[in-house]
């Protein structure tokens, strides 16, 4: 920043913009490092200005160059300062928030055995497997894998009308049925939660490609319903032993991918599901993604330290995350945008003896004058900052340092 005072004494030569400086506001400068946060970003940003008040309150204070002080010429700022000119420009403006978070799995199971008999198959850790599939053998009888939140706990199987056998465990079975292509969606309507003579088709079908017994019936402990597809991590089970029934028989996490965040407490109203972001990978690459679910409830980490709360994040494109799990990444959240606003470097920003904000505009004819401006979005990634003014207008040129 730049001590305003200085500028009315300066040398008298030209400081018009280097050749080939396009109008292109990050060609000016270093680019700055972005902020964690907004909120340290605020603090950055007033830390900043307040130096640059400290300069020129007295200046200011005498002259007030926003009432008739008449404009100086350009030249070299006499503090040592150097300076180069960037292009006030209109385009769209974002807000971002970079936090650290991990990368891995969204979540566990556990599988319990409903099923009674000896234990004639088990899959292996790692192995990952998806609706439809056979999860474990009971007695040489498959048990396959539907998804859905609610746990099967009763037989399924026809009534006298569909809407004997109803509840949620049915509407699940219904999805899976037609999801597995069993049934279609004039047969079974999505969201039906009855056991009709569709369901009871398809459950036969089902069967046959199973290769049990088609009665368009579904015992319990002849499906398990997890949320997703199981990678398997764990088999407590052993091969020729009884099947626990009721008991634990295999863990595993869900095969989706997930970002988490331990989000400072104070930055939950930053963030909103829906938000997108970019997830930075340990190689370095990017991906985007999307904030699925932040947190309500504070929990502060062992020992004392900032309240936190959990932010998840869906990649976009899971497979472009690897395999990694408990993986460091960094992730930014867009959390504002601003369409067609007028924009200026955050560094080309000083702070007035009046509490304001103002640019040092230099005209055609290289006299410089400072402008008044309020201050909108900061985008931190690229160092901008919106502005409103009714003296600035896009295509102008202002003074921004170039340490």
């Amino acid at each position: 920043m730049r001590d305003q005072g200085d500028r009315y004494e300066r040398e008298q030569h030209d400081v018009s913009a280097p050749s080939g400086l396009t109008p292109d506001v990050h060609a000016q400068g270093d680019p700055p490092a972005p902020a964690s946060t907004r909120r340290r970003r605020r603090k950055r940003i007033g830390l900043a200005l307040v130096t640059v008040t400290a300069a020129v309150a007295v200046v200011l204070a005498v002259t007030d160059p926003f009432k008739g002080a008449g404009p100086a010429k350009a030249g070299v700022i006499d503090n040592g300062y150097q300076t180069s000119l960037a292009t006030v420009v209109r385009q769209d403006l974002s807000s971002q928030t970079d936090v650290d978070a991990t990368l891995g799995n969204a979540g566990g199971y556990s599988v319990i055995n409903q099923d009674q008999g000896t234990l004639t198959g088990l899959p292996a850790v790692g192995q990952t497997v998806s609706q439809g599939q056979v999860l474990y053998h009971v007695g040489g009888k498959p048990v396959v894998l539907l998804y859905g939140a609610t746990p099967a706990y009763r037989g399924l199987s026809e009534g006298a009308y569909a809407s004997d056998v109803t509840g949620t465990d049915v509407a699940e079975l219904n999805s899976d049925l037609v999801a597995l292509g069993y049934a279609t969606t004039s047969e079974i309507p999505r969201g039906s939660d009855e056991f009709s003579w569709w369901t009871k088709n398809a459950v036969e079908k089902l069967q046959a490609h199973l290769g049990v017994t088609q009665n368009g019936t579904l015992a319990l402990g002849q499906a398990v319903f997890l949320p997703g597809a199981a990678r398997i991590t764990a088999v407590t089970g052993t091969l020729g032993a009884p099947a626990p029934v009721g008991g634990p028989l295999l863990t595993a996490s869900s095969s989706a991918r997930q970002v988490t965040i331990a989000l400072d407490a104070t930055q939950q109203s930053e963030v909103t599901v829906g938000d997108k972001v970019t997830i930075t990978l340990p190689n370095g690459q990017t991906t985007p993604g999307v904030v699925s679910s932040v947190g309500t409830v504070a929990t502060t980490p062992p020992g004392g330290g900032t309240p936190t709360i959990t932010v998840e994040v869906t990649p976009t494109d899971p497979a472009a995350t690897g395999s990694l799990s408990q993986a460091p990444v960094q992730v930014s959240i867009t959390t504002a945008t601003a369409k067609n606003v007028m924009v200026v470097p955050v560094d080309a920003v000083l702070a007035t003896a009046q509490s304001g904000y103002a640019v040092e505009v230099v005209g055609p004819d290289k006299v410089h004058s400072l402008v008044p401006v309020s201050l909108g979005l900061f985008d931190d990634a690229e160092g901008l900052v919106a502005v409103t003014g009714s003296g600035l207008s896009v295509g102008q040129q202002i003074v921004v340092p170039s340490l």
